[in-house]
């Protein structure tokens, strides 16, 4: 039996700003991007830049509720992780779960970073 894929709402002031996330993305998150889209990681579909609630993570995979998430130097100030403590711990209250890696990984460590959210997907079946 085929589990759903949950839905969230979100606010749609998002939308446009996420369609222009979708077109600035960093280094790391396309280099992400080429491995999630059209269902390269493990069959699941990922969107990226995806609102939820009042907030847009970077790349969501609705069937698993899993949000993966990559932090550049933006996110290195008291404040920036302040702010994604909340985020976070918000959007956790809503059922998502997370995967966090730096820009640093992804651009450098990309491999490791795949086979850590391939190995999170494996012992956390739909």
């Amino acid at each position: 039996m085929e589990t759903k894929a949950y839905f969230i709402p979100y606010e749609p002031h998002l939308k446009e700003l996420a369609r222009q996330l979708r077109h600035n993305m960093t280094q790391g998150e396309v280099i992400l991007w080429q491995h999630l889209k059209r269902r390269q990681m493990c069959g699941l579909d990922f969107d990226r830049q995806r609102p939820i609630d009042a907030y847009i993570v970077d790349f969501y995979c609705k069937r698993l509720r899993l949000a993966v998430e990559v932090d550049g130097n933006s996110h290195d100030g008291e404040v920036a992780q302040q702010n994604d403590f909340v985020r976070q711990t918000r959007l956790e209250s809503l059922g998502v779960r997370f995967l966090r890696f730096s820009e640093t990984q992804v651009c450098h460590q990309t491999q490791s970073v795949l086979n850590t959210i391939k190995t999170w997907i494996l012992n956390h079946p739909p």
